[in-house]
């Protein structure tokens, strides 16, 4: 029950087949949100419970009895859906947490979405134990009812410290970038995105007046830190053509979704193209969740065609 709530909430994922608009609104939305999860939770308990009554070979179970099992299915699923949202916060995934009645999303960029740090101690958790049972077995211990409930406490309390620390190392990621200037700008906001391969490297995204710097981070023991050595991204000149992009209402709707937006404005004969993307990905990333908007506007500003688009389409 715990692996299957644990999981389950990733099912919105499904939502990319329906197009981009579609994953961007409802992927870390419909079964991630407070709703969606007491809704999983009821479904998968209900299910494990079914499945177990049906297998049942005893009929003459009392009321009482079904009650009080209904209990401990509950809670074991209410834990699952609720490490994997603390693991999506962690990750940098998006969450709205109040959706549908509120589109709000929220994300901690404190590990990588498939960090092998985790991964190893989760493996450790599953494996140890099953080997010392083997080792107690082959020198005649007594056999023990429940196995593993240490080596799952263990890895829990690993888990929250693995955790908590890649937290302060992110807070110092961010402070180191908001203490600089970057080629002579002033930074206003700054994010920090981990990497996969170590808790000490971080992918730095600052924002300035008229650009997006992106810059590695480094927290390792004696590294040095050259803000002039990030990747400058413009930011489009003020224009009648910009003014007309930034004011729809596809691309008010596309900001409630984004952490680090930034825009586009190119004219590809007699069209004007606004875009808007995440910088939170980098240049190049052709993942599906990187999602942005592009807007194709006549000559005289009136929209010819708008919509959201995915990165891992080969047409774009």
């Amino acid at each position: 029950m715990f692996l299957v709530s644990g999981v389950a909430a990733d099912l919105d994922y499904l939502s990319y087949l329906a197009g981009p608009g579609a994953f961007l609104k409802l992927h870390g939305a419909l079964l991630h949100s407070l709703v969606g999860s007491v809704v999983l939770v009821c479904v998968i308990a209900a299910g494990f419970f079914a499945w177990d009554r049906r297998g049942s070979k005893d009929v003459s179970v009392a009321p009482a009895s079904v009650a009080w099992r209904w209990k401990p299915a509950i809670v074991v699923c209410a834990f699952g859906v609720a490490w994997h949202l603390a693991l999506d916060f962690c990750s940098g995934d998006s969450v709205q947490l109040l959706w549908p009645f509120k589109v709000d999303s929220a994300a901690w960029s404190y590990a990588a979405n498939l960090d092998p740090w985790i991964l190893i101690l989760l493996a450790a958790g599953l494996l140890l134990p099953l080997l010392f049972r083997l080792v107690s077995e082959e020198i005649g211990e007594r056999k023990k009812r429940f196995v593993g409930q240490k080596g799952a406490l263990a890895t829990l309390v690993l888990l929250v410290l693995y955790l908590g620390a890649r937290g302060m190392l992110h807070g110092r990621a961010v402070d180191l970038l908001m203490s600089r200037t970057f080629h002579g700008r002033t930074p206003l906001s700054a994010g920090a995105f981990p990497s996969a391969t170590s808790p000490f490297t971080w992918r730095g995204v600052v924002t300035t007046d008229n650009t997006i710097e992106d810059i590695e981070v480094s927290l390792a023991a004696g590294a040095e830190f050259d803000a002039d050595r990030s990747t400058t991204r413009y930011k489009p000149d003020d224009s009648r053509a910009l003014d007309t992009g930034q004011r729809t209402a596809i691309t008010k709707q596309f900001l409630r979704y984004t952490q680090i937006p930034l825009a586009s404005m190119y004219r590809r004969e007699e069209v004007f193209r606004f875009e808007v993307h995440d910088a939170r990905f980098p240049a190049g990333d052709t993942s599906r969740e990187n999602i942005f908007l592009r807007i194709d506007m006549n000559s005289d500003l009136s929209i010819r065609e708008q919509g959201f688009m995915s990165a891992a389409s080969p047409n774009n």
